[in-house]
């Protein structure tokens, strides 16, 4: 046998993925476009859930005032992915909420002024206009940035070593969104990760009028027969005398949303009153700007590469940081709660389906907007319990994180220097949160102490 030529062995690099059916400018048929993009709406829902479950209790806010702030979130993520998608970056990426906002809203919710309110839903409505203040005023740094040019500026001198990080960072650094809520409630959680890699991977040969039926839409098979699977096991009896923790997390029944939800809704800006404004809070919030705004960036270029568009120039970044600070901006106004970011997992999920479509986002967008009006039909959706979207995470955070790393192949690995800015940025970037998070959850504080009531203490 001949022996194998190094260059037969080779794979050159490639500025864009191949396989793709569907790149950004190129559209499916109606029909599939619309399917497309009630998939990436009920990704998105996720999140959209998620951080209003966590933060509104805290305040105060009853089942009621969650069930509002998840409308709100999801009407003004559409309205901000249609802005980002129509005359931001243009290209395919859901905007919705963000994980980096939550550490100053909890020091905004344990500010002793809001702190001491005795009136539960008096305290709800006070904290959420200073979150609204602080959101407003924090939202100017990335308009400046963005409309000044000055993130272009600093973009041009991203290399594609400099991205490798970044990129990667930006799906590895939600690990813990991932399998440890899968096991949370892994007889739910587990079952939906297999299903959902075997559909996606070793069932997308079937075709149904030459549609990869189970690859394009294997989030929403998996999720529908998972949901069932749950549903029986809820209507079954099989938590009933599981402890309050499992039930709330497997259960089907009990985000309380559904009965909770109007039949019809329209969020609109100043609904929960008039902003707070406090300089405390919103450095706070400006620090949580900052890492939404590397965060983007990162979701920008991969989104880029996942929907085999080229490389985002400096002038069209910085563009898109400007109206993601107007999004942030329209967040302050609304009163969702947290501020706005690219939702990494509809990246992902770009690469999953091999469709980077902007017309299947924009579809998407007008699913949220819609739903968020009509509350019991939304909060049906969103009733899915969250193992179910965290074991779609591991898959489509990993994905994203993998886009990242393929940056490589456009620098010498073979250099000591690329080897180790490459491994102590990815090293660093994982173990620094790693070591503030251990040390907040063992101490209950973080590790910076200051007598001055302006600086975070998280």
């Amino acid at each position: 046998m001949a022996d194998i030529k190094p260059e037969e062995i080779t794979h050159p690099p490639m500025d864009q993925l191949q396989g793709f059916e569907y790149c950004i400018d190129s559209n499916p048929s109606w029909g599939e476009a619309v399917v497309l993009g009630f998939q990436h709406y009920i990704l998105a829902l996720g999140t959209a859930v998620m951080i209003p479950s966590f933060l509104v209790p805290l305040m105060g806010g009853t089942d009621g005032d969650k069930v509002r702030v998840v409308q709100t979130l999801l009407f003004v993520g559409g309205i901000n992915t249609l802005l980002q998608t129509l005359f931001g970056t243009r290209l395919p990426t859901v905007i919705g909420g963000s994980y980096a906002f939550i550490v100053p809203i909890i020091s905004i919710i344990q500010d002793s002024s809001l702190r001491d309110i005795p009136d539960d839903h008096e305290r709800f409505l006070q904290t959420i206009r200073a979150i609204q203040g602080a959101l407003i005023v924090a939202s100017s740094i990335q308009i400046i940035l963005g409309y000044s040019q000055l993130w272009g500026i600093c973009s041009r001198f991203f290399s594609p070593l400099g991205m490798v990080p970044v990129v990667a960072a930006v799906g590895f650094g939600l690990f813990n969104r991932g399998f440890p809520v899968v096991g949370k409630c892994v007889e739910i959680g587990v079952p939906m990760l297999i299903l959902f890699v075997a559909f996606s991977q070793y069932l997308k040969h079937i075709h149904t009028r030459r549609v990869p039926l189970l690859e394009r839409f294997a989030l929403l098979a998996a999720t529908a027969i998972i949901w069932l699977y749950a549903h029986l096991l809820t209507v079954g009896g099989a938590y009933k005398h599981s402890p309050p923790l499992t039930q709330s997390h497997c259960r089907t029944d009990r985000a309380n949303l559904i009965s909770a939800a109007p039949w019809i809704k329209i969020p609109y800006p100043l609904q929960w009153g008039a902003p707070t404004f406090d300089a405390g809070h919103s450095f706070g919030m400006m620090a949580a700007v900052l890492v939404s705004l590397i965060e983007s960036t990162g979701a920008y270029k991969a989104a880029a590469r996942l929907a085999s568009a080229t490389p985002p120039p400096a002038h069209v970044l910085s563009r898109g940081i400007g109206w993601q600070g107007i999004g942030i901006l329209l967040d302050g106004l609304f009163g969702t709660c947290t501020g706005s970011t690219v939702s990494v997992e509809n990246v992902g999920l770009l690469g999953a389906t091999r469709v980077g479509s902007r017309r299947v986002v924009q579809i998407s967008a007008g699913f949220m907007i819609f739903f968020s009006m009509l509350g019991k039909f939304g909060a049906l959706f969103a009733s899915i319990p969250f193992p179910i979207f965290a074991a779609v995470y591991c898959v489509l955070f990993g994905l994203v994180a993998a886009v990242g790393l393929s940056f490589l192949q456009f620098t010498n690995m073979n250099s000591m220097r690329n080897l180790f800015i490459t491994g102590v940025s990815l090293f660093l970037g994982l173990s620094i949160p790693e070591y503030f998070f251990s040390y907040t959850q063992s101490a209950r504080h973080g590790p910076a102490h200051t007598d001055a009531g302006w600086v975070c203490y998280y």
